[in-house]
């Protein structure tokens, strides 16, 4: 009972205190909104709507009113940078950075927009030296980010690799795989120096960082290769299948011309045709029909494609079974197979793509790295049948 009447007397205190308490935040938000300019509450509407420029504009002159609106200026070169229009948004932050009532608090921020003007703008060597001044500031990471983007366009591996250390101390997120393949890029840069050493140097470091690495084994099997070792080259590209299968179909004709070279090519048939079975793509079955043509002729590609299309039907299977077949077929029945060929191809030329994981983006080559969205060893090595626009 007492319970009950302690609730009934304090229920109308909270309530006087709650409203109270409204009455002053509503008093304090209709204080600001009365000191600002209607150009503000313009540009907020013309943003809403979706007119940028119109927006720009009203913000322009509420610069002109109050200059000391720190964070408007902010606003406001972002729309001039995402515009398109990064000479006014660095000359905006550069004359924000040269007023003597900045406040310090406030430095790392403008000096981080002006490094975003100046990226965006190719102005690379000036965007570089301010990122690096925002070390142990609020702003390090995200300009860590950018840092490593500038690195990659540079193709400054070793730099690349330094930023992504520190990013990893930082965030306390891995990115072993990135740096492994700034490595297998300096690895390569080696190899086509031919300064092999330095090749296997690089090699070893990206799989100290990520034993899956496959790039770096392939690397490692090229390096051995171009010394005259193909024993050795012949092993490292084989260990590809135990650290990932699918990628077998990058290292195929690699390991299979290594195998001719020792004089082995019934092994380096079996071989790619054990692999075919176990992990079909369509790249290993293109090496093993054009293997099987070369030694076989048209007849035992026939049949080679024959069985595969059994086990899996695709378009391509059935376009390289039009190829042997034409050439095995008598003069007079050539020109209809060609015809059917002829439509079969249109059709396949727009499949067999890679696809970025990530991000969607199609390719006919394999990349290490996505040309779409910059992102490490997101695309499938197998490729698909499936059309643009499929999921």
């Amino acid at each position: 009972m007492e319970l009950e009447l302690w609730w009934l007397l304090a229920l109308p205190l909270f309530f006087g205190m709650g409203w109270l308490a409204a009455r002053i935040d509503i008093k304090h938000l209709l204080k600001e909104s009365r000191a600002m300019p209607s150009s503000y509450f313009k540009g907020l509407n013309f943003l809403l709507n979706e007119q940028p420029d119109k927006a720009i504009e009203a913000f322009i002159e509420v610069v002109k009113v109050e200059p000391q609106t720190i964070d408007l200026h902010f606003a406001l070169g972002s729309l001039f940078r995402r515009q398109g229009e990064i000479e006014r948004a660095i000359r905006m932050h550069q004359s924000l950075l040269d007023r003597p009532d900045l406040p310090s608090a406030k430095q790392p921020a403008v000096l981080y927009e002006l490094a975003q003007d100046f990226h965006r703008a190719g102005l690379l060597d000036r965007a570089e030296e301010l990122f690096n001044r925002l070390s142990g500031s609020d702003h390090e990471h995200a300009s860590l980010t950018h840092l490593l983007q500038i690195y990659e366009q540079e193709k400054d591996w070793n730099k690349a690799i330094a930023t992504a250390k520190r990013m990893e101390a930082l965030s306390r997120q891995p990115y072993f795989k990135e740096i492994a393949h700034y490595c297998c890029e300096l690895a390569t840069g080696a190899l086509a120096e031919s300064r092999f050493g330095d090749a296997r140097e690089a090699v070893e470091r990206a799989l100290s960082e990520y034993k899956l690495c496959v790039r770096a084994t392939i690397i490692a099997g090229d390096v051995a290769s171009a010394e005259g070792q193909r024993s050795e080259a012949i092993a490292a590209w084989k260990r590809v299948e135990s650290q990932n299968p699918a990628y077998l179909s990058l290292v195929a004709e690699r390991i299979a011309g290594a195998l001719d070279e020792e004089g082995e090519r019934e092994q380096a048939q079996r071989l790619l045709q054990s692999y075919q079975e176990q992990y079909p793509s369509l790249d290993l079955l293109n090496t093993l029909f054009d293997r099987t043509l070369r030694d076989q002729g048209p007849l035992g590609a026939t049949e080679l494609i024959k069985d595969e299309l059994r086990r899996n039907p695709t378009l391509l299977g059935l376009d390289k079974l039009l190829q042997a077949q034409i050439l095995s077929a008598p003069a007079d029945h050539r020109h209809d197979l060609e015809l059917v060929k002829g439509l079969v191809h249109q059709h396949t030329r727009r499949l067999g793509m890679y696809r970025c994981e990530h991000c969607g983006f199609r390719a006919k080559q394999y990349y290490w790295r996505c040309p779409g969205c910059g992102k490490w060893e997101t695309y499938s090595p197998r490729r698909t049948e499936a059309p643009e626009g499929h999921v």
